[in-house]
């Protein structure tokens, strides 16, 4: 069995304000010709279909058009929520959806009832917020690690019936590489989940991190299939190309429009033709005169116009205030410091734990919307 492991796609996510929407559709026409070129039996998509809990119509739009032409070039299709997801609308008409051949699990109670395709039976275990499933399954602790662990027993003592057992999941694993792009999804402070959690299938298909990962022979990130963050510069985009019992390839996806980030002063910026390689790239620019230039990202732009974000570090300055970074940094640390600024102290300990709830309880509600 040939099995596509893709995820993270995050439909109707922009870029500095930049429409990824095209590109988006570029990387759908590359599955679907992927899935006809190599005769994919399935594709396994590890949630953040989209990018957030309400999708734009046009994003809608696209998932619909991917999901029928995946089916219409022969593979089925097996795909659950991740943390960016709205497990309920993602669900909508699921039960029609299976008997077309496209599986779709949010719910965390379908965790360990297999979709058996040929004999090979995959398990869809979407992005388990604990708080949801606590009590429920009486676990022993409120943490990503105890709900995996919770799902994959189950999962384990169903797949030995089976000749061979895949596991989607959406989760933070313990050595993972993160960017700037995926959202946090710490409890308490911790959101890994251990290897050795996913020990006894024959292939884990993760998401959430958007770096491709080999977190061991059968265990492997995708990443997403474009870049959404300018800490992915050097990152490979695509998917994993499973075939089961035999070995595992990476199929590089299109790269519409790279990204890149440059540093220098803007007169060098401007001439040097080293740059060159840069003029139609997406880009972070650094400037590094001692003297803020005026127009400097309209002067940038008349060289370089998908420059999309612009900073200066001017070289012999005193050194300044470093900026505090937001862009994937946990809700709670962001919030935290921002009271430390206001009050000039930071937050006694019943308001620092009264502020986590008060975080977690928001993704809680974001998640069952």
């Amino acid at each position: 069995m040939r099995i596509l492991h893709t995820s993270d796609w995050h439909l109707g996510r922009s870029f500095h304000r930049e429409s990824l929407l095209s590109a988006q559709e570029a990387f759908v026409d590359h599955l679907v010709e992927t899935v006809r070129a190599e005769q994919v039996d399935v594709v396994a998509v590890a949630g953040d279909v989209y990018d957030r809990a309400l999708p734009p119509v046009d994003a809608v739009a696209l998932l619909d058009s991917a999901l029928g032409r995946l089916r219409g070039a022969g593979a089925r299709v097996v795909l659950i929520s991740g943390n960016h997801d709205s497990a309920l609308r993602l669900r909508f008409g699921s039960a029609l959806f299976e008997a077309a051949g496209v599986h779709v699990r949010t719910s965390p109670d379908l965790s360990w009832e297999p979709v058996l395709i040929d004999g090979v039976a995959f398990y869809g275990i979407p992005y388990l917020e604990p708080e949801l499933v606590r009590h429920a399954w009486e676990l022993p602790d409120r943490s990503h690690t105890a709900a995996i662990t919770y799902a994959m027993d189950r999962i384990r003592a169903d797949a030995a019936r089976h000749r061979a057992s895949v596991v989607l999941s959406h989760c933070f694993v313990v050595g993972g590489q993160a960017s700037d792009s995926e959202r946090d999804i710490s409890v308490g402070g911790v959101a890994h989940v251990p290897l050795s959690a996913f020990d006894g299938v024959s292939y884990v298909a993760l998401g959430h991190l958007h770096g491709r990962q080999r977190m061991s022979e059968t265990v492997r990130y995708s990443g997403s299939p474009l870049a959404y963050s300018f800490s992915e510069v050097g990152h490979v985009k695509g998917s994993w190309l499973v075939t089961l019992g035999s070995g595992v390839d990476f199929v590089p996806a299109p790269v519409p429009r790279p990204v890149g980030r440059l540093r220098g002063d803007l007169e060098e910026l401007l001439t040097s033709a080293r740059h060159t390689p840069y003029e139609d790239h997406w880009l972070h620019v650094t400037l590094t005169d001692a003297v803020r230039p005026k127009s400097a990202m309209d002067r940038l732009r008349a060289r370089f116009p998908h420059t999309l974000a612009l900073s200066f570090d001017p070289v012999g300055a005193a050194p300044a205030a470093q900026p505090v970074r937001l862009s994937g940094r946990p809700e709670a640390e962001v919030a935290l410091d921002f009271v430390r600024e206001v009050r000039g102290e930071p937050a006694a300990r019943d308001e620092e734990d009264l502020l986590r709830q008060a975080i977690e309880a928001s993704r809680v509600k974001e998640t069952m919307a």
